[in-house]
This record gives C-alpha cells, sequence and structure tokens, in this order.
C-alpha cells in the first residue's frame, strides 16, 4: 500500500450482540491490513462478542450508552492513530478492500473515503432499506451538496484531522448523516470507492428498524439543516407564515375598503399575529445565520489545527 508505510491503523468496529460473526470480521481486516490494531467496541451486548472478539485478537473496549453514535464519539476520544478505519462487525462490509480505502485516503492526501455499497443480490438490502437509502442520499445532496452516492454507508476512513476534529453529537444511526455534513460543510477532500456489501452472517440479526431509524434519521437531517442552514429552515417558517397570515387579512381588507368596517375583528388580530411571527423567524433566520458563519469559520479553524496524521504534514 503505497503512501501508507509507518503509519499507524486503527479499526473501529461497533458491535452489539455480534458474535456470530465478529471473530471472521476482525480476522478479514487484520489479514487486509497488517499491522493494524481492531479494536471492537463491545455496546452493552448480552452475547459472548466481547469475549469471541478477544479470542480473534482484537483489543475490545466497552461502550455502556446504546447507540452508534455513542460508541463512534467514545471511539474517536479515545483512539490515537494516523488513519481510522470505521466498519460494521456483522460481516455486510468487504473488508478485503480496506487496503486499497486506506491507500486512496492517503495518496490524495483525503480526510474521508466512503465505500459506497452495492449489492449482486436484492437479500442484503431491504426493499424499504433500498428506497429509504435512496431518499436520504437524494435528500442529503440537494441539501448540502451532492457529493456522495451513499451517505447511510457504515464502511468509512478518516484522516487523524477529520476524527479529531468530529464533535460526534449524534446517539444512533444517524451518525453517519452527521460524519457526511460535517465533511461537506467543511468542504474537506473526500471520495468515494464502489465496496460489495453482502448478507449479513447466519445467525445475525439486523439492529436497524426501518421505520423507527428512517424517522430518526428524517429528524437528524432536519436538525442539520436547522444547524447549518439556518436561513433556509427559519425562512420557509416566515413563508409560510406570512402566507398564512395574507389568506386570512385578504378577505378582511377586502371587505373594509368595500364598506368601511371590520367586523371580523379577531380574525384581523390572529393576522396580525401571525405577520408578525413571520417577521420574528425571519429575524431569527438572518440572526442565527451570521452566527452560523462564525461558528463554521471556527469548525475549519479547530479542523486545521490538526495535521493528516500524526506522522505526516
Amino acid at each position: 500500500m503505497s503512501g501508507t508505510e509507518g503509519l499507524e491503523i486503527a479499526v473501529i468496529l461497533p458491535c452489539f450482540n455480534e458474535a456470530a460473526a465478529i471473530a471472521d470480521v476482525v480476522r478479514d481486516f487484520k489479514r487486509a491490513l497488517p499491522g493494524a490494531t481492531v479494536y471492537v467496541y463491545d455496546n452493552n451486548s448480552n452475547d459472548d462478542t466481547a469475549a469471541v472478539a478477544v479470542a480473534a485478537g482484537a483489543v475490545v473496549r466497552h461502550e455502556p450508552m446504546r447507540g452508534k453514535g455513542n460508541v463512534v464519539r467514545r471511539a474517536f476520544s479515545d483512539v490515537e492513530a494516523d488513519v481510522y478505519v470505521m466498519a460494521d462487525g456483522d460481516g455486510t462490509y468487504d473488508a478485503k478492500c480496506a487496503g486499497e480505502l486506506v491507500a486512496l485516503l492517503c495518496d490524495r492526501q483525503l480526510d474521508m473515503v466512503v465505500g459506497a455499497r452495492h449489492d449482486d443480490s436484492t437479500a442484503a438490502f431491504r426493499r424499504g432499506h433500498r428506497f429509504g437509502n435512496l431518499m436520504f442520499n437524494k435528500a442529503i445532496a440537494w441539501l448540502f451538496g451532492d457529493r456522495f452516492r451513499d451517505v447511510l454507508s457504515g464502511y468509512r476512513v478518516f484522516s487523524r484531522r477529520f476524527v479529531k476534529s468530529f464533535p460526534a453529537l449524534s446517539a444512533g444511526f444517524e451518525i453517519e448523516p452527521e460524519l457526511t455534513v460535517h465533511a461537506i460543510q467543511l468542504r474537506m477532500p473526500v471520495a468515494e470507492m464502489p465496496t460489495m456489501y453482502s448478507v449479513r452472517a447466519e445467525g445475525t440479526e439486523s439492529k436497524l428498524r426501518t421505520y423507527r431509524d428512517g424517522l430518526r434519521i428524517l429528524f437528524t437531517i432536519g436538525r442539520f439543516i436547522q444547524r447549518v442552514r439556518p436561513l433556509l429552515f427559519y425562512g420557509v417558517i416566515a413563508i409560510l407564515l406570512g402566507l398564512l397570515s395574507v389568506s386570512l387579512a385578504y378577505p378582511v381588507v377586502i371587505e373594509y375598503f368595500e364598506t368601511g368596517l371590520v367586523p371580523r375583528f379577531p380574525t384581523a388580530i390572529l393576522a396580525t399575529g401571525i405577520m408578525l411571527l413571520a417577521a420574528l423567524s425571519l429575524a431569527i433566520a438572518l440572526i442565527l445565520n451570521a452566527t452560523s458563519r462564525g461558528q463554521l469559520e471556527m469548525k475549519r479553524l479547530k479542523y486545521l489545527e490538526y495535521p493528516l496524521s500524526s506522522r505526516r504534514n
């Protein structure tokens, strides 16, 4: 792997009840990345995930707060390395291409490489998950920028400066959109590489719940819009409130010009109040937009404090 000599590589595998698959996953990553340290973060499993991972040669650490986002936050805080590889412990991601992902990151001096999933069967992706993934990809592309084909992929490689500047605010499976938006927002050098996505290992069970996790990711995208693009978020609210106010006030105004009277006084008060709320929303949008730009500048400066790795400039 050109460009990776002398670098410390950490493989991070968040796991919850993956005893049936984790041994093969650990061994596959060890073969693909000789010399890398494989960390299995046991997310309060109630099976033998931790013991099996230790027997396979992994460094096992524990995160008692349930949720993939909590695991990623803990791992990014605790693990010191030059390059970070993140995947799931269920055997769905192709460990054999990890070396290519790392080499791409290092050779092109990138901050994140995403393993864009593709599969040869319909069994790997359930129909609802495939449709949801497409919708979220379109939403992220439209709202934040079209730089990724698979924003929900859990197979990623990161530079040190990405990991150490990433705030990791999400608690669960919303962590992947947060990783994606962080890279887009700071205009980091990134890339995607197609990787095979396989059916889960026999004896394992998906932790994803189509509707529950889909709603959580949808709400997360809404929070991202509020935080990252407040002018859009509150501006749309202001426009909707303004239109509602005008629709309520229009017949009252017409009647006033025709008769000189305002018989529907409560409607006039309601329309005035809604218009005031619209003006307030617009003011909030302008203030938060200025604040957001200042926060973005601070995040960019914080990001630039870290080198690509601890051993390279």
